[in-house]
């Protein structure tokens, strides 16, 4: 008889396995269901139909920021994650359950385009996390709403719908707005609002959002812009130096689009407006006093009233200030007085005349100073062709380069001075519209305008007449003619030859010829007989014939001096 095998260590192992396969093949992986047995601490002991029961915590049955309710006998879906682990349990998981079928349901819902319900329940970095009955979405910072929010909290644990925007299940992504909800039902409140609005029609608000050029005001499901320039017929700079977020406004309607929902309120309309009547209220050459509202690199603008303003053109400025920024001739909220030139309803501009409300500066020297009367200031600036001298008033005086000095050409004359220096000068003319001032230096010279005729003045190489006024040991002080220029003939100048060079055989009173020669410190002409011998030589020479030829200078000089007295 033969005996029957027993079965071996191997068989044994090999007969676990193959049961312990068949399950796993069939559970693990897999949502199943299972019944709650026992609860023990935070844990939830279920019995799924394995051969061990597993544990599960609690806090994976109860929604987010609440208590799970769960009692034995319930029964429950689970994932089974493994048939067992090291301590012979399954291993089994409630969240992984939610989120599977979670899952199924997203896709389905996203593929049809439909909102889904979720619950803000935390913060990470770029926004929030939602859960969405088990699966786990993110929620981006700029999807929360339509406007930043500064405070979530309110928002976090509430169950309210989301668009879910993005998914990927291979990555476990989800991403969801609750922004999008949002709008597509304010873009439904506000189809229906704006069909009962109308242009000219007068509404209240209240402001919910301010920026530079304006203000959101909320009619009540729909925003409408009132920008700031209708707010108030006065200048505002910006909306809130007149509203804050949270006024209620009344506002009138001005435009409405209704292609794009946009509609344009204005605060002004509702008021009357100051520049009805403004040309008779403000007549051209009236003189207002305003207020300095804005500075310009054109100028400065003017308030004549609440919602009046004028410009003030910078060439309208000063009668002396020229090519000067505005800003250094007025400052903002300075009072000013200001001369109407222009007045334009239609175009509600007035311009407007700082200057023309002040005495004009040129026509208040020609009263104070008139024409030959002396003038004292500073050389301002030197140019190419004269002098410009600082007079009383904050005005300039020309000096042409010909009225500085007598005798010597204009470069010479212009050489005599620098910038910074006092000198006198005669009146010799003004123009108050044109606004110019002509003067004149030399003419303060003793005598003025000499014996020469008009203009007067001896130049330099000029021959002249002068009277001798005294006898000195170093030469003569001479005039010319009889009440022209003063000035002085150095001995050495009284003569080519030594015997020529005595101051004393000339007399007070004796009159011949002289050169000028140039100007001494004092700018009084310098005068010489030698130099006017040397040049007469030279002349003769060139006239009559060379002494290379033969002729003696006695002969040269004796046909020059014949043909002079012929012509006498």
């Amino acid at each position: 008889m033969a005996t029957a095998a027993f079965p071996t260590r191997d068989d044994f192992a090999a007969l676990l396995n193959d049961s312990l396969g068949g399950e796993n093949e069939a559970f693990e992986g897999r949502v199943v269901k299972g019944t709650v047995t026992g609860i023990e601490n935070d844990l939830a002991v279920i019995d799924v139909g394995l051969k061990s029961e597993g544990r599960v915590p609690l806090r994976e049955f109860a929604a987010p920021g609440q208590k799970a309710e769960l009692k034995v006998g319930d029964e429950v879906e689970v994932y089974v994650d493994r048939v067992e682990n090291a301590n012979g349990e399954a291993m089994l998981s409630r969240d992984r359950a939610r989120r599977e079928a979670a899952w199924d349901t997203l896709e389905k819902e996203f593929e049809a385009g439909n909102r889904v319900e979720g619950v803000i329940f935390g913060r990470v970095k770029g926004g929030f996390t939602v859960d969405l009955g088990g699966a786990v979405a993110f929620l981006p910072g700029s999807q929360v709403d339509i406007r930043p929010v500064r405070d979530v909290q309110p928002l976090m644990d509430i169950p309210q719908p989301f668009q879910v925007l993005k998914m990927d299940r291979r990555r476990g992504n989800i991403v969801v707005s609750r922004r999008a909800i949002l709008e597509e039902t304010r873009a439904e409140q506000r189809s229906g609002l704006i069909q009962t609005l109308a242009e000219g029609q007068v509404i209240e608000g209240m402001v919910k959002n301010i920026t530079d050029y304006g203000a959101f005001v909320d009619l009540g499901g729909i925003d409408g812009l009132l920008h700031v320039t209708d707010i108030s017929y006065k200048r505002v700079n910006h909306p809130n130096e007149v509203i804050n977020i949270g006024d209620t406004v009344r506002v009138q309607i001005i435009r409405i689009n209704r292609e794009t929902q946009r509609i344009s309120l204005g605060m002004k309309q509702l008021e009357s407006d100051p520049w009805e009547g403004a040309a008779a209220k403000y007549p051209i050459e009236g003189v207002f006093r305003g207020r300095v509202t804005n500075i310009t690199e054109y100028g400065a603008f003017v308030e004549l009233e609440p919602g009046i303003e004028g410009l003030v053109h910078v060439s309208e400025m000063s009668w002396t200030k020229k090519n000067v920024h505005p800003g250094k001739i007025v400052s903002t909220s300075q009072e000013v007085d200001v001369k109407v030139l222009e007045v334009d309803e239609e175009k509600r501009r007035i311009s407007l005349g700082l200057k023309q409300a002040q005495s004009n500066p040129w026509a208040d020297f020609a009263d104070k100073h008139p024409v030959g009367s002396t003038v004292e200031g500073e050389v301002k600036n030197a140019t190419e062709f004269g002098l410009f001298i600082g007079l009383d008033g904050d005005v300039d005086g020309m000096v042409h380069m010909s009225d500085i000095a007598w005798g010597v050409s204009g470069e010479e004359a212009l050489a005599l001075h620098h910038k910074g220096e006092r000198v006198q000068a005669q009146v010799l003319d003004v123009d108050v519209e044109k606004e110019r001032i002509s003067l004149g230096m030399k003419q303060l010279e003793r005598g003025g305008v000499s014996a020469g005729g008009a203009g007067g003045g001896a130049n330099k190489g000029e021959v002249v007449t002068v009277t001798v006024l005294e006898v000195r040991d170093g030469g003569l002080e001479v005039q010319v003619g009889d009440d022209g220029a003063t000035g002085f003939i150095k001995r050495t100048d009284l003569g080519r030859d030594r015997d020529e060079q005595r101051p004393e055989r000339f007399q007070v009173g004796q009159k011949f010829d002289a050169m000028v020669i140039g100007l001494d410190r004092s700018k009084k002409p310098n005068f010489s007989i030698k130099a006017m011998q040397i040049a007469e030589e030279k002349q003769a020479v060139a006239q009559y014939g060379s002494s290379d030829s033969g002729a003696s200078l006695g002969d040269i000089l004796g046909a020059a001096l014949k043909e002079a007295s012929t012509k006498k």
